[in-house]
């Protein structure tokens, strides 16, 4: 029996500082191409997983096969033609998870970043309505008070700590996506009509 313990402790540790489980694995790899299934607030277990708060990302994720292949496929499923955005959170794809991928239309090219364990450390900029959407809210849209400009603590893909401060558009991108990671939709922020 103490060997019994000893064994489970030592998976214990190994699964919180190490890589992604075997159930986060079947996801990353799954499925047919690289455009994933998305989780929709119209699936009733969808809907459960929108709703649960993500678990931070560790430095035994990073330089991985799942990490990159995550990132390969959230980027697919992002910018599938068929069905468009400019920001993803791990969550929409079915991985609970702290991280996202952004279209940085305040940079040159508006390239898509990946952010791992972002937070939003202060919200400086006057607040602003605007029009919004979402992948897991299909043919639906609503109107939204955001921030205009953030400060934004995060890890990049080697696990380094950045801060920086985003305005605009992609502020407002950043705001969306980080709500996913705590089980907020935007339709919870909806101005009333």
């Amino acid at each position: 029996m103490k060997k019994f313990l000893v064994i489970l402790s030592c998976a214990l540790l190994l699964s919180s500082c190490g890589g992604f489980t075997s159930a986060e694995r079947e996801v990353i790899f799954g499925g047919e191409g690289d455009i994933m299934s998305l989780t929709t607030i119209s699936n009733r277990a969808d809907s459960l997983l929108l709703r649960s708060k993500s678990q931070p990302m560790n430095r035994g994720m990073v330089a991985t096969e799942e990490l990159a292949t995550l990132c390969r496929r959230m980027l697919a499923t992002v910018q599938n033609p068929e069905n468009e955005g400019v920001g993803i959170a791990a969550p929409q794809v079915g991985i609970l998870r702290r991280m996202v991928a952004v279209q940085r239309f305040d940079k040159e090219g508006e390239p898509f970043e990946f952010f791992l364990n972002p937070e939003i450390l202060a919200m400086p900029g006057e607040m602003k309505l605007g029009g919004e959407g979402c992948l897991s809210v299909p043919e639906m849209r609503g109107v939204v008070s955001r921030s205009q400009q953030i400060v934004l603590r995060y890890r990049d893909l080697d696990f380094v700590e950045h801060t920086d401060t985003v305005s605009g558009f992609t502020a407002v991108i950043f705001q969306h996506e980080i709500d996913h990671l705590d089980g907020v939709l935007y339709i919870d922020k909806m101005e009333k009509e």
